[in-house]
């Protein structure tokens, strides 16, 4: 019996379905393989990544909690010094002065410019590209960048205090008898405004600051009258907002029982005062107000800050005469309260934020975590230490070489 035509067209179609049926489940059993294969990769991926970063973390954590007692040098270049030298860092490299002059060399020793003078007590203030070099009881002050002397200023007067903008704009305060002066010049060194400050009228002097764009500037004035101590800590305002006030004073804060020996302006907005009781924070862009008060239960020792913290140092009452330091950061927060046991003459914070304790020989390094980092005494006189491009580098600025280093 035959088959028509119909019944053979439906059994082709019947196998072609089958076939494509057999295909398609073929296809999905392959994809299903695949992405079984891709989910194992994945894992596998995963876990060697995990491994990875749980050994960094690990190894991070060791090195930042590691204390280092030794080093290498990675290059160390001469150098010839005098017994008055002194050292500062400004602008990435190195300014070493003396008595009779001023060098400024990169950290391989390379000269980029020298500047010579003659002053008794030579001191200096640096904010961001600019340098004032100062005679301190002295009459000379000199403007720089790291291209060379700008301008400088012969003044009639003893030279108490002097403050650089970071456009090079100068503040010196100035006595004589029992009168200051108050003196802004640019920085070429011409006179721009000058004022006075009467000790039977408004105190006398202790110090001043000067905001980074030279449009603020702070005075602390002592006042003891009829068996009363007291302390004005007053802003002059030298942009439009001031001109509208009397003789440029914008604000004004009195304190009784405190004296405010230091002041800094951390920015162009922001100034910190340090006092025997206390340490004030002020802020503001044109009348600056006090946004945090920390009072002091203790007698400070040193003090220390940058853009981001401060830090005050004081000596514990015991038989190790150990010494106990507080960090703050700009918001009043305590970020550090710790112990140490060195008899150190420098306290300051690296570039990196870390804390750099060092005496004529010995150097700690503390992270912001209260980590000891490394601890080390030299066989020669260290005069600074330098912060690197890495956690493990450093610059030793020691008699007679400058060294950088890793440690070890």
């Amino acid at each position: 019996m035959g088959v028509d035509q119909d019944d053979k067209n439906n059994i082709v179609i019947k196998e072609k379905k089958k076939k494509f049926r057999m295909v398609e489940t073929d296809e999905r059993e392959l994809e299903q393989k695949l992405r079984a294969h891709r989910r194992k990769i994945m894992r596998r991926t995963l876990i060697v990544i995990v491994v990875i970063l749980a050994l960094f973390f690990g190894f991070y954590l060791y090195l930042a909690t590691r204390t280092f007692t030794d080093y290498t040098a990675l290059n160390t270049v001469e150098r010839s010094d005098t017994a008055a030298a002194q050292f500062e860092e400004f602008d990435g490299n190195i300014l070493k002065y003396s008595n009779d002059g001023a060098f400024y060399t990169d950290k391989s020793d390379h000269m980029i410019w020298n500047q010579t003078y003659e002053m008794q007590n030579p001191k200096v203030d640096i904010c961001q590209g600019y340098l004032a070099i100062f005679d301190g009881g002295g009459t000379a002050v000199y403007i720089l960048t790291k291209d060379g002397m700008q301008g400088n200023i012969k003044t009639t007067m003893p030279i108490s205090r002097v403050c650089v903008a970071s456009q090079g704009t100068i503040a010196v305060l100035m006595r004589e008898d029992t009168t200051s002066y108050l003196q802004l010049y640019n920085k070429e060194g011409e006179l721009l405004a000058s004022g006075e400050l009467h000790q039977e009228n408004s105190g006398y002097p202790l110090t001043i600051a000067l905001s980074d764009d030279a449009k603020k500037l702070a005075v602390s004035m002592l006042d003891i009258g009829e068996g009363k101590l007291q302390t004005t800590i007053a802003f002059y305002n030298f942009g439009s907002v001031g001109q509208n006030e009397i003789d440029n004073i914008v604000a004004s804060y009195t304190y009784s029982d405190e004296v405010f020996p230091q002041m800094e302006f951390l920015n162009s907005n922001r100034m910190v005062a340090f006092g025997d009781s206390s340490i004030l924070l002020f802020e503001g862009t044109q009348k600056p107000k006090v946004t945090k008060k920390t009072a002091l239960d203790k007698q400070i020792k040193s003090v220390f800050y940058n853009t981001e913290y401060i830090g005050v140092v004081y000596n514990n009452e015991d038989s190790g005469n150990t010494r106990h330091v507080e960090v703050y950061d700009m918001k009043g927060k305590q970020v550090l309260s710790k112990d140490f046991d060195m008899d150190y003459s420098r306290i300051s914070f690296l570039d990196n934020n870390e804390i750099c304790v060092t005496s004529d020989v010995e150097c700690r390094i503390y992270s912001l975590y209260g980590v000891e980092r490394f601890r080390y005494t030299f066989d020669r006189k260290l005069y600074r230490v330098m912060s690197g491009a890495t956690q493990m580098n450093y610059t030793f600025i020691l008699d007679g070489t400058t060294e950088k280093v890793r440690l070890k």
